[in-house]
This record gives C-alpha cells, sequence and structure tokens, in this order.
C-alpha cells in the first residue's frame, strides 16, 4: 500500500513553490521484498478544469482527475504500473525548481 506525504497546508502536500515537491512515496509491504521510492509529481490544471499529474523520472507515467485526492491516488497506481512493466529508473533526477518560460508564438 502507498503512503501520502504528510500535507503542509489543509492537505498537507509540500508547497511547490518553496522547491518542495507533491510526491508519494511506496512504503513496503515487506520489507525484504520491495524497497522506499520516492518521485516528485508535477501537477497542473488543463484547460477543462482537470489536475493532471506526471512524473519527470518515468516516462510515459501520468493521469488526470478532477480533485487532488483523486489525482495523488491515481498517479500512485500509475507509478506501481510502470514501476512493474518498465523496471525501476537507473538514475535519479533531483527536483531543482519549477520555472515558466515566456516565448512569442
Amino acid at each position: 500500500m502507498l503512503a501520502t506525504k504528510a500535507p503542509s497546508r489543509a492537505r498537507g502536500y509540500k508547497n511547490l513553490g518553496t522547491g518542495g515537491e507533491i510526491g508519494g512515496m511506496m512504503s513496503p509491504v515487506d520489507s525484504r521484498t520491495r524497497m522506499t521510492r520516492e518521485f516528485n509529481v508535477v501537477v497542473e490544471r488543463d484547460s477543462e478544469g482537470y489536475l493532471v499529474a506526471s512524473v519527470p523520472a518515468l516516462p510515459g507515467c501520468h493521469t488526470q482527475a478532477h480533485s487532488l485526492d483523486e489525482l495523488m491516488t491515481r498517479i500512485k497506481e500509475a507509478i506501481e504500473l510502470v514501476l512493474e512493466v518498465e523496471g525501476a529508473p537507473t538514475g535519479n533526477l533531483d527536483f531543482v525548481g519549477v520555472e515558466s518560460v515566456c516565448i512569442e508564438a
């Protein structure tokens, strides 16, 4: 089963603006066979109002939902599925921050 980090605001998630991340930690069911992994999750809102989550360290790992609670449940499931099919990533990405870039289009 997966556990979510304790929220810092009403929901207990770290504030993205301070360099934290919204992420999930997989807690081991059996510590002899599973290890705890932490992944950064990027959360955005699309034009239709859905929350969209993606995991930069796991290409193709993304999902969407109407609420943050449902989104976190779904992204944890997506992470588990990617790890089951693709295996654990070999390199680690350190979360640095989120920047906005403006271009003329």
